[in-house]
Protein backbone atom coordinates (compact mmCIF):
# COMPACT_ATOMS: atom_id res chain seq x y z
CA UNK A 1 0.00 0.00 0.00
CA UNK A 2 2.86 2.39 0.96
CA UNK A 3 4.61 2.10 -2.61
CA UNK A 4 1.19 2.49 -4.46
CA UNK A 5 0.37 5.67 -2.55
CA UNK A 6 3.80 6.77 -4.08
CA UNK A 7 3.07 5.28 -7.20
CA UNK A 8 1.36 7.85 -9.72
CA UNK A 9 -2.35 7.02 -10.26
CA UNK A 10 -2.21 6.17 -13.91
CA UNK A 11 0.47 3.22 -12.87
CA UNK A 12 -2.36 1.33 -11.17
CA UNK A 13 -4.78 -0.96 -12.09
CA UNK A 14 -7.96 0.23 -13.65
CA UNK A 15 -10.06 -1.45 -11.10
CA UNK A 16 -7.53 0.69 -8.17
CA UNK A 17 -7.82 4.05 -10.18
CA UNK A 18 -10.88 6.25 -8.50
CA UNK A 19 -12.24 6.86 -12.26
CA UNK A 20 -12.05 4.14 -13.43
CA UNK A 21 -13.21 2.55 -10.41
CA UNK A 22 -16.43 4.79 -10.54
CA UNK A 23 -17.43 3.62 -14.02
CA UNK A 24 -16.51 -0.08 -13.23
CA UNK A 25 -18.29 -0.25 -9.80
CA UNK A 26 -19.98 3.11 -9.78
CA UNK A 27 -20.10 5.86 -7.39
CA UNK A 28 -20.62 4.19 -3.73
CA UNK A 29 -17.79 1.65 -4.27
CA UNK A 30 -15.17 4.93 -3.65
CA UNK A 31 -13.91 6.18 -0.42
CA UNK A 32 -14.19 10.01 0.62
CA UNK A 33 -10.08 9.79 -0.07
CA UNK A 34 -10.80 8.26 -3.74
CA UNK A 35 -13.82 10.67 -4.36
CA UNK A 36 -11.59 13.80 -3.23
CA UNK A 37 -8.52 12.56 -5.35
CA UNK A 38 -10.73 12.66 -8.14
CA UNK A 39 -10.88 16.48 -7.60
CA UNK A 40 -7.95 17.42 -6.90
CA UNK A 41 -6.88 15.05 -10.14
CA UNK A 42 -3.15 14.81 -9.22
CA UNK A 43 -0.87 14.40 -6.27
CA UNK A 44 3.02 15.68 -6.07
CA UNK A 45 6.26 13.67 -6.21
CA UNK A 46 5.62 12.25 -2.93
CA UNK A 47 2.53 10.70 -3.24
CA UNK A 48 -0.50 10.04 -5.11
CA UNK A 49 -3.67 11.91 -5.52
CA UNK A 50 -4.85 9.52 -3.33
CA UNK A 51 -2.61 9.63 -0.67
CA UNK A 52 -2.70 13.13 -0.50
CA UNK A 53 -6.42 13.04 -0.09
CA UNK A 54 -6.09 10.72 3.07
CA UNK A 55 -3.98 13.27 4.02
CA UNK A 56 -6.01 16.08 3.46
CA UNK A 57 -9.03 14.06 5.41
CA UNK A 58 -6.99 12.82 8.43
CA UNK A 59 -6.01 16.76 9.15
CA UNK A 60 -10.23 17.00 9.79
CA UNK A 61 -10.78 13.31 11.38
CA UNK A 62 -11.90 12.00 8.44
CA UNK A 63 -15.19 14.60 8.93
CA UNK A 64 -16.77 15.87 5.50
CA UNK A 65 -18.41 18.43 7.33
CA UNK A 66 -15.42 20.03 9.62
CA UNK A 67 -13.87 20.06 5.63
CA UNK A 68 -16.65 21.62 4.28
CA UNK A 69 -15.90 24.95 6.93
CA UNK A 70 -12.36 25.69 5.23
CA UNK A 71 -12.09 28.42 3.13
CA UNK A 72 -10.15 28.14 0.08
CA UNK A 73 -7.27 30.01 2.02
CA UNK A 74 -7.35 27.74 4.65
CA UNK A 75 -7.25 24.77 2.49
CA UNK A 76 -4.27 26.19 0.64
CA UNK A 77 -2.64 26.61 3.65
CA UNK A 78 -2.22 22.42 3.31
CA UNK A 79 0.88 21.48 1.69
CA UNK A 80 -0.36 19.83 -1.22
CA UNK A 81 -2.96 21.60 -1.92
CA UNK A 82 -2.56 24.72 -4.66
CA UNK A 83 -5.27 27.09 -5.30
CA UNK A 84 -7.00 24.86 -8.04
CA UNK A 85 -7.01 21.88 -5.89
CA UNK A 86 -8.56 24.17 -3.09
CA UNK A 87 -11.19 25.95 -5.06
CA UNK A 88 -12.46 22.69 -6.50
CA UNK A 89 -12.75 21.16 -2.97
CA UNK A 90 -14.40 23.87 -1.50
CA UNK A 91 -16.87 24.24 -4.38
CA UNK A 92 -17.69 20.58 -4.64
CA UNK A 93 -18.31 20.76 -0.71
CA UNK A 94 -20.62 23.92 -1.30
CA UNK A 95 -22.58 21.78 -3.81
CA UNK A 96 -23.04 19.00 -0.94
CA UNK A 97 -24.22 21.29 1.35
CA UNK A 98 -26.74 22.91 -1.18
CA UNK A 99 -27.96 20.05 -2.26
CA UNK A 100 -29.16 19.23 1.30
CA UNK A 101 -31.09 22.14 1.37
CA UNK A 102 -33.09 21.97 -2.24
CA UNK A 103 -36.77 20.63 -1.56
CA UNK A 104 -36.75 16.83 -3.35
CA UNK A 105 -39.13 17.65 -6.43
CA UNK A 106 -42.02 15.07 -6.65
CA UNK A 107 -41.78 13.14 -9.91
CA UNK A 108 -44.98 12.87 -12.15
CA UNK A 109 -46.89 9.72 -11.50
CA UNK A 110 -48.74 8.32 -14.73
CA UNK A 111 -52.33 6.67 -14.03
CA UNK A 112 -52.81 6.31 -17.26
CA UNK A 113 -52.61 7.25 -21.07
CA UNK A 114 -53.94 10.78 -20.82
CA UNK A 115 -50.86 11.63 -18.39
CA UNK A 116 -48.46 9.88 -20.73
CA UNK A 117 -50.12 12.04 -23.86
CA UNK A 118 -50.10 15.01 -21.56
CA UNK A 119 -46.45 15.06 -20.77
CA UNK A 120 -45.59 14.04 -24.35
CA UNK A 121 -48.05 16.33 -26.39
CA UNK A 122 -45.79 19.65 -26.19
CA UNK A 123 -42.96 17.69 -27.75
CA UNK A 124 -44.85 15.42 -30.24
CA UNK A 125 -48.12 16.63 -30.88
CA UNK A 126 -47.20 19.79 -33.72
CA UNK A 127 -44.46 17.28 -35.31
CA UNK A 128 -43.91 17.09 -39.25
CA UNK A 129 -41.85 13.80 -38.89
CA UNK A 130 -42.35 10.84 -36.72
CA UNK A 131 -39.93 10.41 -33.44
CA UNK A 132 -40.26 7.03 -31.34
CA UNK A 133 -39.61 8.05 -27.67
CA UNK A 134 -40.19 6.30 -23.76
CA UNK A 135 -41.41 7.06 -20.78
CA UNK A 136 -39.02 5.59 -17.93
CA UNK A 137 -41.22 4.71 -14.94
CA UNK A 138 -40.33 3.41 -11.71
CA UNK A 139 -42.07 0.58 -9.57
CA UNK A 140 -44.52 3.38 -8.65
CA UNK A 141 -45.13 4.33 -11.94
CA UNK A 142 -43.57 7.74 -11.16
CA UNK A 143 -41.40 9.47 -14.10
CA UNK A 144 -38.07 8.97 -14.15
CA UNK A 145 -36.72 10.44 -17.47
CA UNK A 146 -37.96 10.66 -21.00
CA UNK A 147 -35.77 9.17 -23.99
CA UNK A 148 -35.74 10.13 -27.51
CA UNK A 149 -35.13 6.59 -29.25
CA UNK A 150 -35.75 7.73 -32.98
CA UNK A 151 -36.15 10.31 -35.47
CA UNK A 152 -37.52 9.76 -38.64
CA UNK A 153 -39.39 11.20 -41.63
CA UNK A 154 -43.02 12.04 -42.63
CA UNK A 155 -43.93 8.49 -43.16
CA UNK A 156 -41.96 6.65 -40.43
CA UNK A 157 -39.02 6.25 -38.16
CA UNK A 158 -36.70 3.35 -37.21
CA UNK A 159 -36.89 1.80 -33.90
CA UNK A 160 -34.36 -0.28 -32.36
CA UNK A 161 -35.41 -2.60 -29.09
CA UNK A 162 -31.82 -2.69 -28.40
CA UNK A 163 -31.63 1.33 -27.84
CA UNK A 164 -34.96 1.25 -25.76
CA UNK A 165 -33.90 -1.19 -23.54
CA UNK A 166 -30.55 -0.24 -22.94
CA UNK A 167 -31.78 3.41 -21.75
CA UNK A 168 -34.07 1.37 -19.64
CA UNK A 169 -31.68 -0.51 -17.82
CA UNK A 170 -28.93 2.17 -17.39
CA UNK A 171 -32.00 4.12 -15.63
CA UNK A 172 -33.34 1.31 -13.82
CA UNK A 173 -36.52 1.67 -15.10
CA UNK A 174 -39.13 -1.33 -13.58
CA UNK A 175 -41.60 -0.24 -16.94
CA UNK A 176 -41.53 2.18 -20.11
CA UNK A 177 -44.14 3.66 -22.09
CA UNK A 178 -44.12 3.60 -25.79
CA UNK A 179 -44.81 7.02 -27.24
CA UNK A 180 -45.00 8.43 -31.21
CA UNK A 181 -46.45 10.61 -33.19
CA UNK A 182 -48.01 10.83 -36.79
CA UNK A 183 -47.59 14.17 -38.53
CA UNK A 184 -50.55 13.00 -40.91
CA UNK A 185 -53.12 13.49 -37.60
CA UNK A 186 -54.16 9.89 -38.51
CA UNK A 187 -54.22 8.02 -34.93
CA UNK A 188 -54.75 4.61 -36.30
CA UNK A 189 -52.11 2.29 -35.90
CA UNK A 190 -50.36 1.06 -38.56
CA UNK A 191 -49.49 -2.73 -38.71
CA UNK A 192 -45.89 -1.76 -38.41
CA UNK A 193 -46.82 -0.22 -35.03
CA UNK A 194 -48.39 -3.03 -34.26
CA UNK A 195 -45.79 -5.56 -34.80
CA UNK A 196 -42.68 -3.24 -33.05
CA UNK A 197 -45.28 -3.01 -29.90
CA UNK A 198 -45.97 -6.96 -29.76
CA UNK A 199 -41.86 -7.18 -30.08
CA UNK A 200 -41.54 -4.76 -27.62
CA UNK A 201 -43.33 -6.08 -24.57
CA UNK A 202 -42.38 -9.78 -25.34
CA UNK A 203 -38.71 -8.20 -24.87
CA UNK A 204 -39.51 -6.50 -21.82
CA UNK A 205 -41.01 -9.87 -20.20
CA UNK A 206 -38.07 -11.36 -21.01
CA UNK A 207 -35.74 -8.46 -19.10
CA UNK A 208 -38.41 -7.57 -16.57
CA UNK A 209 -38.90 -4.29 -18.03
CA UNK A 210 -42.91 -3.96 -18.48
CA UNK A 211 -44.21 -2.30 -21.53
CA UNK A 212 -47.05 -0.85 -20.15
CA UNK A 213 -48.84 1.02 -22.90
CA UNK A 214 -48.61 2.32 -26.82
CA UNK A 215 -49.47 6.03 -26.95
CA UNK A 216 -49.41 7.43 -30.47
CA UNK A 217 -49.86 10.90 -30.81
CA UNK A 218 -51.00 14.18 -33.07
CA UNK A 219 -52.29 17.04 -32.99
CA UNK A 220 -55.70 15.90 -32.67
CA UNK A 221 -55.33 13.63 -29.88
CA UNK A 222 -53.76 10.08 -29.02
CA UNK A 223 -54.45 6.33 -29.30
CA UNK A 224 -53.79 4.46 -26.74
CA UNK A 225 -53.10 0.31 -27.32
CA UNK A 226 -53.67 -0.10 -23.07
CA UNK A 227 -56.91 1.59 -23.56
CA UNK A 228 -58.12 0.24 -26.78
CA UNK A 229 -57.45 -3.59 -25.59
CA UNK A 230 -54.96 -4.16 -27.74
CA UNK A 231 -52.46 -4.93 -24.98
Amino acid sequence: MEYQNRLAIKYWADEDRPREKLLLKGLWSLSNAELVAILIRSGNREESAVALAQRLLQSVDNDLNELGKRQVAELMQFHGIGRVKAISIAAALELGRRRQGSPVKERPQIRGSKDAYELMAPLLGDLEHEEFWILLLNRANRLIGRAQISRGGVAGTVVDAKVIFKKAVDALACSIILCHNHPSGNLKPSQADRDITRKLRWAGRNLEVAVLDHVIISDRGFYSFADEGEF
